[in-house]
């Protein structure tokens, strides 16, 4: 929520036979660049699929086509689980050295918070710019962004030394996303009423796609990447938007007089998104695909964030006007535990450990950061803070490329 904000060459021969190739080796590892693979896939199947068998031999079954991605988008490394690269501990080699830490953005504080999660304690504040919102991790994994929302900048923060570097102006930036492909960094412009897709490394100004609705806060993207479901608080709407278009295809406004969308989540299969709603209590449940009119799952009062366990199995849902974590199991697909931590708080925004073993979650209201447990639900530590703590980041996490936000990873 924003409460906080104070401001309102080959032959065709050659081609086809290499593609064939890679198609039956496997669905997900390709010959192919990640811009053609799809459709070099699907016409290495189709071709399997036609051509007659051997005389007294039985034909073999084709080759299931990996749907055509977003171009230059890494394919999957499981086409069932857009998670799969997220394992405990599978670092990227990377950043497999850089130090574990926590970024707190404290938004009335105008600081950051790094936490040394082994010890539970603050280890340094960075003094950043007016209200940062949310510590993003770069689609490359190699900065930190801080988003200095009121502040209208960026505060780059090296994850190797913890250094901040010099700030880069971008207007009204409360929160960032980076698409599939690595090219654009999409700004989520709140107040600004905008999208607007900016050079991933330099940040330049490339593409602003003006909206209609109030509040763009949150976002995950498709399996394929090429649509991204985008939540807008202060109206009560969600959008789909085409990646490669950078165009508003599909709105809608949910079903509750009040709602208010926070985060964005798709489900390990992929068929599925959720969206945290603060003032319905509870996660919305929808097709992206089809787009069609979401139903409301409650889990508890003020559901605020989502964060996918590292099996892919469960869901954890913070329920911050309670103090509460909602679990949502997958396979089940239905709620199954609820944590309560002792003596109340306000469980924000978050992020799950390298290992999976524990989650950390910004205390909103209350100065101070969860670390809980994620096999028992027990409270691990709570450890003071600036003022406003919001969007953390636990930092490195496993994974190939970061989508955004506090830490989205395929």
């Amino acid at each position: 929520m924003t409460a906080l904000r104070t401001r309102p060459r080959t032959s065709t021969r050659t081609r086809t036979g290499t593609l064939l190739a890679c198609a039956l080796l496997s669905a997900l590892a390709g010959c192919s660049t990640p811009a053609e693979k799809g459709g070099a896939e699907a016409l290495a199947t189709k071709e399997a699929a036609a051509r007659p068998a051997a005389e007294g031999k039985k034909a073999a079954p084709a080759v299931p086509a990996v749907p055509a991605g977003l171009a230059g988008m890494p394919p999957l490394l499981d086409a069932k689980d857009v998670y799969a690269a997220d394992r405990p501990n599978q670092l990227s080699p990377l950043v497999r050295n850089y130090p574990s830490r926590v970024y707190v953005p404290n938004t009335n504080s105008n600081t950051v918070s790094v936490i040394d999660p082994k010890t539970y304690k603050v280890i340094e504040t960075i003094p950043v710019g007016e209200q940062p919102q949310h510590v993003v991790p770069s689609w490359d994994m190699k900065t930190l962004w801080v988003n200095n929302d009121r502040g209208n900048t960026l505060t780059p923060i090296d994850p190797v030394t913890g250094r901040a570097g010099k700030t880069v102006d971008v207007h009204d930036p409360y929160n960032l996303y980076f698409t599939p492909n690595g090219k654009y960094a999409i700004v989520m412009a709140s107040l600004d009423r905008e999208l607007v897709f900016r050079d991933a490394h330099t940040m330049n100004r490339e593409k602003t796609v003006p909206v209609s609705c109030y509040g763009v806060n949150h976002a995950d993207f498709s399996a394929d990447g090429r649509y991204f479901i985008v939540s807008c608080e202060f109206s009560g709407e969600l959008l789909k938007v085409d990646t490669e278009k950078m165009k508003v295809v599909g709105q809608q406004r949910l079903p509750f007089q009040g709602a208010m969308p926070q985060d964005v989540k798709i489900s390990p299969d992929g068929k599925t998104f959720y969206i945290a709603d603060m003032m319905a209590n509870g996660m919305w449940v929808l097709d992206g695909d089809k787009f069609t009119t979401p139903k409301l799952l409650p889990t508890g009062k003020g559901c605020h964030g989502l964060y996918v366990s590292r099996d892919s199995k469960e869901m954890y849902v913070s329920n911050r006007g309670e103090g509460s974590i909602s679990i949502f199991d997958f396979p089940k697909n239905r709620l199954t535990k609820k944590w309560h931590l002792p003596n109340g708080g306000s469980p924000d925004m978050g992020g799950v450990s390298a290992d999976g073993k524990v989650l950390w979650l910004s205390g909103r209201y209350n100065a101070e950061v969860y670390a809980i447990d994620t096999t028992t639900g027990k409270e691990l530590a709570r450890i003071p803070v600036g003022e406003g703590p919001h969007g953390l980041a636990v930092y490195p996490q496993p994974g190939r490329y970061s989508l955004g936000h506090t830490g989205i990873f395929r």
